[in-house]
């Protein structure tokens, strides 16, 4: 019998703990929801946030335009590039006027419409004249840089060459360097594949094409002559880089395997362009950092980077360009030694 009166204390006790626990999260639920309830002030208090981080979002945006919008490229150094650049600028104030417009309207109607006691929202279904605006303005407006875009992208990508034959230059990208192959005398390359590399051939260059006999290597630097056009063909021995210079608006990936093309003519010699008053002005700012940091000082050069994060070294991966004039170029290449006298 107090086996039995026992075990009943002990259940009872058990469904009295139980419904104190039921009790007691009953209570911190309601005293819960009675701490999260907004309230008015907090509703006010929000609004006047969201007022405030907008002006001084877009105070920055200012400012930061202000302190730093010089620092863009500049006068493009190829032919396509002012094309380039139209485009470019002609989509980033399309989008600029919109955020200019937009985003002060968006923080000012989160203050305006917060929370205040006795206003309800306005039920507001449909209107066929908004819809209409709303709709077809970025249509017209993207209609109108895609149609744009095309069109420079031809321009860019098939350039009319009918007066000059473009000089034909290989780029070919390793893991971290760069080497260059002019075409020589006749203007065109000769096979090459990975597979041929062998000692001094790093190229891979074929020994039994006979096109390939007056090409040139270099691997110091590119020369470029103004004024002629130069097509590029790009070549990667491992991974994927990309091949970019941006002085002259043009990249293009370095695939293993294939061939990739983009062709420019340069429309400023180096020596032009170090007298450009933005370049001066950039290269008057870098020494004045370099100098504090007791470095020697920096001469502006045409430049060759990698795009793509290829390695521990991708950093390293610059090749200067120099554009000359014609007959600078014409009197540097007749110095270069040909594929066939090097062997």
């Amino acid at each position: 019998m107090v086996g039995i009166i026992t075990a009943l204390v002990i259940v009872l006790a058990i469904i009295a703990l139980t419904q104190v626990v039921k009790v007691y999260e009953t209570s911190s639920a309601l005293e819960e929801n009675r701490n999260n309830d907004v309230s008015h002030k907090d509703n006010n208090t929000q609004g006047r946030l969201f007022l405030a981080f907008g002006i001084l979002f877009m105070a920055s945006f200012v400012a930061m335009i202000w302190a730093w919008g010089d620092l863009t490229l500049g006068t493009p150094g190829s032919e396509h590039g002012a094309d380039y650049d139209f485009l470019w600028d002609l989509s980033m104030g399309t989008i600029i006027l919109v955020f200019v417009l937009v985003q002060p309207i968006l923080f000012y109607f989160a203050y305006k419409y917060r929370g205040v006691k006795g206003r309800t929202a306005t039920y507001y279904e449909h209107n066929n004249t908004l819809e209409f605006i709303w709709t077809i303005i970025p249509a017209v407006a993207l209609a109108v840089l895609i149609t744009f875009g095309l069109y420079t992208w031809s321009n860019v990508m098939t350039p009319d060459n009918s007066e000059q034959e473009p000089i034909v230059v290989e780029v070919f990208a390793e893991q971290f360097k760069w080497t260059a192959r002019y075409s020589g005398e006749d203007n065109q390359l000769g096979y090459a594949n990975v597979r041929f590399i062998e000692g001094a051939n790093s190229l891979g260059i074929d020994k039994s094409d006979d096109k390939g006999f007056d090409d040139i290597v270099v691997r110091d630097g590119l020369v470029l002559p103004k004024g002629r056009p130069v097509l590029f063909k790009f070549r990667s021995k491992d991974i994927i880089h990309s091949a970019f210079m941006p002085h002259f608006r043009a990249q293009m990936n370095c695939v293993p395997g294939m061939s990739t093309q983009f062709q420019f003519t340069p429309s400023l010699t180096t020596a032009e362009m170090r007298q450009d008053a933005g370049i001066i002005e950039k290269v008057n700012r870098i020494n004045a950092i370099r100098a504090e940091a007791g470095k020697d000082a920096y001469e502006f050069d045409y430049v060759l980077l990698c795009n793509k994060i290829c390695g521990a070294s991708h950093y390293n991966m610059r090749f200067p360009i120099t554009v000359v004039t014609p007959e600078e170029y014409d009197e540097w290449i007749s110095e270069q030694t040909t594929f066939a006298e090097a062997q």
